[in-house]
């Protein structure tokens, strides 16, 4: 089975009457530009401020956001060509399918990051300042790229090898095993997602475990400790979103044993859940509700506004001088 991006196209166009697909799209459409539109105020947001540049925890958080609106970008943009072609040029598929692929990965790899971050701030916080540097930050974001990419690249490698270069301009619907075909690229997948979502799961369970102990320890105040054991479930669940990414194509293949006639509704909840949901939750948990950040946001929110009305209001101003 494989990881991510092979479902993110898997919608059969036949099976839908024309309403649902209408509809499908549109929601897809409508959840990609408003999560995109919350990132990108949260990016410019960072840019405009130089005191994020110099926390490691806002330039990996800032990362995150920008891998978050390229994956959702690349799979929006394949669920609706899988719609409106059905099938595209194999070239075409293999550099979608690989971005989705890489930047899927990416996801709970930053995640884990970020975990350890928080860890080393709140257990050890008088090193934080020693261990977290920001020249180190962009070297460990390196390594997110090397370990989600070097995995998987090796299919395009092992394609090129075994098929014919008039396969690159056949069309197919794309999905990851239509391109990449080759039996042991499918034992591969696998190996490196059980590798994958291991050593993501135990470092989310001991750093978050050890943050929750620590911050009933430090908390004297009722509130505070609630809030610490809110924020760290809310990274819970969207970290167990994003590690769905490694199971769900075998969970869609038990659901479509238990329901054999909705394999068309359970691949597009399967969408909404492991591949919009979590990008959605990313900028609520780590942005919005995040006090420095928030209140940044909030400053470039009403500028904007007041800027609006501003221009709006002066040729009115100016007629009636």
């Amino acid at each position: 089975m494989n990881v991510s991006s092979a479902n993110v196209t898997v919608f059969v166009r036949t099976k839908d009457s024309f309403t649902k697909a209408v509809t499908k799209n549109l929601i897809v459409i409508i959840l990609g530009i408003f999560i995109n539109y919350i990132n990108a105020c949260l990016f410019h947001t960072f840019r405009k401020h130089q005191t994020f540049y110099e926390d490691p925890r806002y330039i990996l958080f800032i990362h995150m956001v920008i891998n978050d609106g390229v994956q959702l970008t690349v799979t929006v943009t394949l669920f609706i060509l899988s719609y409106i072609f059905f099938k595209i040029n194999v070239s075409f598929c293999c550099f979608f399918i690989l971005v989705a692929v890489f930047t899927t990965r990416n996801t709970p790899v930053n995640l884990a990051s970020m975990a350890i971050e928080r860890y080393i701030a709140i257990c050890n916080p008088l090193r934080h300042s020693q261990i977290c540097t920001v020249k180190r930050t962009y070297i460990v974001i390196g390594g997110i790229w090397f370990i989600s990419v070097a995995p998987d690249i090796t299919d395009l490698f092992v394609t090129l090898a075994t098929e014919p270069l008039s396969f690159f301009h056949q069309s197919v619907f794309c999905l990851r095993q239509y391109v990449f075909k080759d039996p042991v690229l499918a034992y591969k997948r696998q190996v490196f997602d059980i590798v994958y979502f291991s050593g993501v799961f135990l470092i989310l369970v001991f750093t978050y475990l050890r943050i929750l102990f620590a911050a009933r320890a430090l908390s004297t105040e009722k509130m505070s400790a609630q809030r610490a054991r809110n924020t760290i479930l809310l990274h819970g669940a969207q970290l167990a979103m994003c590690m769905l990414s490694y199971i769900s194509p075998s969970m869609e293949i038990v659901l479509h044993l238990i329901f054999p006639g909705r394999i068309s509704e359970i691949r597009y909840a399967n969408y909404l859940i492991v591949y919009i949901l979590p990008r959605f939750l990313s900028p609520i948990i780590y942005g919005v509700r995040d006090k420095q950040f928030r209140k940044y946001l909030k400053m470039y929110l009403l500028s904007s506004r007041c800027w609006g009305k501003q221009r709006a209001v002066t040729p009115l101003q100016k007629g009636s001088m």
